[in-house]
């Protein structure tokens, strides 16, 4: 029995050397993150907002090009942006508008949404399934940005430490970011007239 115990003990301590805090997972899915940031990230976005319903929007950043596709009132839309320049795609009135971007709102990139959150955030394993970890990030007192979710809930795949959706809900706006992977093309991000030849062209640069 006395060597049954010893065992045991000695299973249970090596099984606690392996365990992970939150902060390691969170920091360990930021780096495979890094790893892959020259690849690219493509994800959806689904945005719930009150009276007017949910849109999906597929996004695709690589660098500080953007692509975002979506459907918003029923119309199907397309949005490139370089950091300078916005063109922005009406498949119902077939039109391209072409703007200057306005200084002053530039948003982070979809990659530093999941970025720096054990800086801000208190983070805990609110559930754990074979295949991934769903932790709960809370806001922290030394967090001062107003505009901040008070939580935010984020699931981590146990296989590569990717990063399997983050909810959020700021201003009674509920955001889910999911089905993210890997690697985007100079092309998908990036405006070609040649594959809209029959639209309008509207430049308010």
């Amino acid at each position: 029995m006395r060597r049954m115990m010893t065992l045991l003990a000695a299973a249970m301590f090596a099984v606690m050397a392996f365990a992970q805090t939150p902060e390691e997972i969170v920091a360990r899915m930021e780096q495979e993150m890094e790893k892959h940031e020259k690849e690219g990230l493509v994800m959806v976005i689904d945005v719930k907002i009150p009276i007017l319903g949910t849109m999906s929007t597929t996004s695709y950043s690589l660098g500080d090009k953007t692509r975002v596709e979506g459907e918003m009132a029923g119309v199907r839309f397309i949005t490139w942006s370089d950091g300078k320049t916005q063109w922005t795609y009406n498949k119902k009135e077939n039109t391209v508008e072409i703007e200057n971007e306005k200084s002053g709102t530039e948003s982070e990139s979809d990659a530093e949404m999941f970025s720096g959150i054990t800086d801000d955030y208190d983070v805990s394993i609110k559930k754990e399934t074979a295949d991934a970890w769903h932790l709960l990030c809370k806001k922290s007192k030394n967090n001062t940005d107003k505009d901040a979710p008070k939580t935010i809930d984020l699931v981590i795949s146990k296989k590569n430490y990717y990063p399997l959706s983050l909810s959020t809900k700021m201003s009674g706006v509920s955001m889910n970011l999911h089905d993210i992977s890997f690697g985007v093309t100079e092309k998908q991000v990036t405006f070609n007239a040649a594959d809209y030849p029959t639209a309008k062209i509207v430049d308010k640069r």
